[in-house]
């Protein structure tokens, strides 16, 4: 095998591939610019040769079954991608189908190169004691702008895959993420009706789980579980991870309180490893720059899946 070409996001994915018309396309959901159900829309029509294999840590049975509708040939969860991807492109590339052995449901799909066959299907139901794909990732911005942006850029990955959001923020930020949503094309007032997308303010947030100026664990995870219930229950997936972003502990951290600030995202992270949720802290980074500040700022990097810097 040879790896001909990598693409960085949908767009540039699809162009590649009606350039090159490759025999396989390893293609992740969660890209920049268009996202890979998309891109993998309009690979199927300028490449239909190329047979397309989906790697992704989505593991939601009605994401599966989406992508596997477009006419892909496999789904591999990254969680599983170490003992199942090199068989994944085995398979694909002999004219078997593949999905990761951890899916199960109603409909019958190929699995594995050991010719077993698993389920998939509407129910949602993905096998008891599945693994949670750990996701709490923080950036560091260089401004407000850039924070407004990337924010702007989960939130919409989110909705793409019909994911409920949660958004926790001062009234400013909650204001302008509504109006970049709504210029870009978004019906966030069905939205926010529905209860698809929540909007909290980061001080109400605070004062429901905050003693004494310490987190309270107990309360935090009850409003972490309140939203993500209320979030899941306006979804029309059926079995949706819900998307959190917002600036709980930044905000502690700007008013001064260090040491809570990284409880806070400790907390954050528990709930992470235990529930279908994908967080997104966002930090200005000038707030780092003085060396003092370094060893918090590398605690903080600790406390998370991802750390990437805007």
């Amino acid at each position: 095998m040879r790896v001909v070409r990598e693409a960085a996001d949908g767009l540039e994915a699809i162009q590649e591939a009606e350039e090159l018309q490759p025999d396989l396309i390893l293609l992740d959901i969660g890209l920049p610019k268009l996202n890979g159900i998309e891109a993998a829309r309009r690979i199927r029509k300028l490449s239909a040769q190329s047979r397309i294999l989906f790697v992704s840590q989505e593991s939601s049975a009605d994401v599966v079954e989406e992508a596997l509708s477009l006419g892909a040939w496999g789904y591999v969860v990254k969680a599983h991608a170490g003992s199942e991807l090199l068989a994944a492109v085995e398979a694909v590339c002999q004219g078997r189908r593949f999905v990761s052995s951890g899916l199960s449901g109603d409909s019958v799909v190929e699995v594995s190169s050991t010719q077993t066959r698993g389920r998939l299907g509407r129910a949602g139901a993905l096998t008891p004691g599945r693994e949670i794909i750990h996701s709490h990732e923080v950036e560091f911005y260089r401004d407000d702008e850039s924070l407004l942006a990337g924010f702007t850029r989960f939130i919409e990955a989110a909705l793409r895959m019909r994911n409920p959001v949660v958004v926790i923020a001062t009234p400013s930020r909650r204001n302008r993420l509504l109006q970049r949503l709504q210029a870009r094309g978004w019906d966030m007032a069905t939205a926010l009706q529905e209860g698809s997308y929540i909007s909290l303010d980061v001080s109400d947030a605070l004062s429901r789980f905050m003693v004494h100026d310490w987190p309270d664990s107990a309360r935090l995870s009850k409003l972490a579980c309140d939203l993500m219930e209320q979030a899941a229950k306006a979804s029309k997936r059926g079995r949706p991870r819900v998307a959190a972003c917002g600036e709980c502990a930044p905000t502690l951290w700007a008013q001064g309180k260090r040491e809570a600030a990284i409880q806070v995202e400790h907390l954050w992270d528990e709930i992470a490893r235990s529930h279908d949720i994908d967080i997104l802290c966002g930090y200005l980074a000038d707030e780092f720059q003085r060396t003092e500040n370094r060893h918090i700022y590398e605690r903080i990097c600790r406390e998370h899946s991802a750390v990437c810097s805007h």
